[in-house]
């Protein structure tokens, strides 16, 4: 199927579906060392990581193997963007399946959810406002399996985006004007 697909796809996908399944046993990973890697604040999430090695590698690929060395800004977000979609739903089926057979992972989320936000300093919720406190402590404890994967679907793709911006201006070789 991919054979006939020009680099640009193959690699980007090929690499997607690597980091996908790496990413999700990092997320068990984390989860059975005592850490649910959904309460993680983003700005420590692993992904940002991931993302940067697995996409810098493949527009490096893509433009050294494939390309003589030139690859263009718009060539790396479409190959990033091509890695994130399959990254993002390889990890987020995965989840939505683990979730069923293992339901302890989104009980325990849930639980320690709620039990942080029940910590919260009385001034944190002012700040907030009681009603917005409210309404997210209903939702948490309202959670599902679908509503777990579903964000860190979408969660993906607001990491990889700026990513995607930064290695694909620092990679982007473009044809000497002579």
């Amino acid at each position: 199927m991919l054979k006939n697909a020009p680099p640009l796809v193959s690699v980007s996908l090929r690499n997607g579906a690597i980091a996908g399944v790496l990413g999700f046993f990092i997320l068990l990973a984390l989860y059975f060392l005592g850490k649910h890697p959904f309460l993680f604040m983003i700005f420590f999430d692993f992904r940002i990581f991931l993302f940067a090695i697995f996409m810098t590698l493949t527009l490096k690929e893509i433009r050294d193997n494939y390309q003589d060395g030139i690859i263009f800004f718009w060539q790396g977000m479409i190959a990033n963007f091509l890695f994130t979609i399959l990254f993002a739903l390889i990890t987020s089926v995965l989840i939505l399946v683990w979730s069923g057979i293992f339901p302890a992972f989104l009980s325990d989320y849930v639980t320690t959810a709620v039990e942080q936000m029940k910590a919260m300093p009385a001034e944190a919720i002012e700040r907030i406002g009681k009603i917005e406190y409210q309404r997210n402590l209903e939702y948490i404890s309202a959670t599902n399996s679908y509503i777990l994967a579903k964000h860190y679907f979408w969660q993906s793709f607001v990491i990889s985006f700026f990513i995607s911006i930064i290695i694909s201006v620092i990679l982007r070789r473009q044809p000497k004007n002579q």
